[in-house]
């Protein structure tokens, strides 16, 4: 029989330079996040009509991130196993950084439509860059580890996203970068923040590719059980056979992920135009006022207080779930996300925002690490990336039905007034805190059926004793009453 070694435990510091990368990539994502919405706007697009224009992003990622994780799984080149994957995508976020807030310079097609399309190929790029990374957490760390893995990679998510938020803001408060600009064009400060964000993103992924090693197909082996090959190769069709067989901690956790995103999504796309009207009085079709620019910037600050305290607390999670559980921590933090959302219906000065975001920020640092970090016991080594990539179709669907419907929800049931859909995402969010409850992870199911295993056979050691010493009955009994 094949003896399984385990996986050498890694210091702080290969963990550490092995999710360096994701700085970068939530540096870029969190300018997109901060920004899109804004932009667009300039450009010409309506409020209701935001989220349509973010639809084009999950679309992408359901059909991507599935077919990324099949080929990681199955790509072993000199440049290593995830890699590939994280480099090409980061090279094309990059570029599409770059060319987004330019998109008013194309006189061929309407801007809005060019910034529309730019944020589909960025948000796509995204994807092909982050689920290879978690995979890499996943491929190169002991089960002990992967906590502290995942917890690491959210920690420089955190200071990423903190510093790409708050770049627009900097820009124009303390270089002197112009805040705003005329009619229907970017302002500077964030035309050039996407510059910065684009170069980081790079240089960030490459400190990883140069400073980490992945195993070879023959050192990984050493590390898992030998899986039973597929009957015959059916190429990408066993996505499909793969997403039927889902294990069921994946089942119950897509129900957690389906709030949680519609939540995040909703904040995404409608906190910029909902801080600017509930907040600022910015005046519906304002999107070239000092005001409107003001408003945008601090969405930005907003942005990065959030996931500056999500880093911080991302270093605090492995400790929360060892005293409690991972189902704990998360439905705790997820209700601290709520409250966040909620309360920002009843804020009318800017400042008081700060207060909300620290509930938000507690719950996107769970909401990063601790979901991957239940599911990754469940999983098979050998579709560790496909799954993952499975896994995503739970954050693009609801934000796929967000996207068709939030902008409609807003303009015919919320009359146009944004600050709703934020509170709307508040309650989505204490529905995912009740339903990660429910959830039975890999090492419950274990637990329990090792319980079970063990009542079994002590229940036949009784019944031998019993038959092999029936004068001692008594005796027997009495020395396994407890039982």
């Amino acid at each position: 029989m094949k003896k399984i070694k385990e996986k050498p435990r890694l210091s702080f510091w290969q963990i550490f330079n092995m999710s360096f990368g994701f700085l970068g990539i939530q540096f870029g994502f969190a300018l997109q996040n901060g920004n899109a919405s804004r932009i667009l706007q300039t450009f010409g697009a309506d409020v209701e009509h935001l989220s349509l224009f973010w639809l084009a992003a999950p679309i992408t990622g359901i059909i991507v991130q599935p077919i990324i994780g099949y080929y990681s799984d199955r790509t072993w080149n000199g440049l290593g196993r995830r890699k590939p994957y994280f480099l090409t995508g980061g090279i094309l976020a990059a570029l599409a950084l770059a060319f987004m807030p330019n998109a008013s310079f194309l006189l061929f097609m309407p801007p809005v439509l060019i910034g529309a399309g730019v944020l589909m190929i960025m948000d796509a790029s995204f994807n092909v860059a982050m689920e290879p990374f978690r995979a890499l957490v996943a491929d190169n760390l002991p089960d002990k580890q992967r906590g502290l893995g995942f917890s690491v990679q959210t920690f420089l998510i955190g200071i990423g996203a903190v510093i790409g938020s708050w770049l627009p803001y900097i820009m124009s408060q303390y270089l002197g970068v112009s805040k705003t600009a005329a009619p229907g064009h970017v302002p500077a400060n964030v035309i050039f923040s996407f510059y910065t964000g684009a170069i980081v993103l790079i240089a960030s992924l490459l400190w990883t590719i140069f400073r980490t090693r992945e195993y070879s197909p023959v050192e990984y082996a050493q590390f898992h059980d030998e899986e039973v090959p597929e009957k015959k190769s059916r190429g990408l069709l066993t996505i499909f056979s793969d997403f039927s067989n889902m294990p069921g901690t994946m089942k119950q956790l897509g129900l957690v992920q389906f709030f949680s995103w519609f939540a995040l999504f909703s904040m995404w796309v409608f906190m910029a135009p909902a801080v600017a009207q509930h907040v600022y009085k910015v005046a519906p079709g304002d999107t070239s006022s000092a005001r409107f620019a003001d408003a945008g910037n601090w969405v930005g600050v907003l942005f990065g207080i959030y996931n500056g305290v999500s880093a911080i607390y991302a270093l605090c999670l492995p400790a929360i779930a060892r005293a409690t559980s991972r189902k704990t921590t998360h439905a705790i933090s997820l209700i601290a996300g709520s409250v966040g959302l909620i309360s920002i219906f009843f804020i009318t000065n800017p400042n008081m925002l700060i207060v909300s975001m620290v509930g938000i920020g507690l719950a996107w640092g769970s909401i990063l690490a601790m979901p991957y970090a239940i599911l990754c016991g469940s999983i098979p080594a050998k579709k560790m990336g496909v799954y993952i990539g499975i896994f995503n179709f739970f954050i693009t669907l609801p934000q796929i039905i967000n996207g068709f419907f939030g902008g409609w929800i807003v303009k015919n049931i919320f009359g146009g007034q944004a600050i709703y859909a934020i509170v709307l995402a508040g309650i989505f969010m204490f529905c995912a805190a009740v339903s990660v409850l429910y959830v039975q992870s890999e090492e419950e199911i274990s637990f329990s059926e090792t319980e079970t295993k063990a009542e079994t056979e002590t229940k036949v050691v009784e019944h031998l004793k019993f038959k092999e010493d029936e004068k001692d009955l008594s005796l027997v009994g009495s020395d396994h009453s407890h039982v």
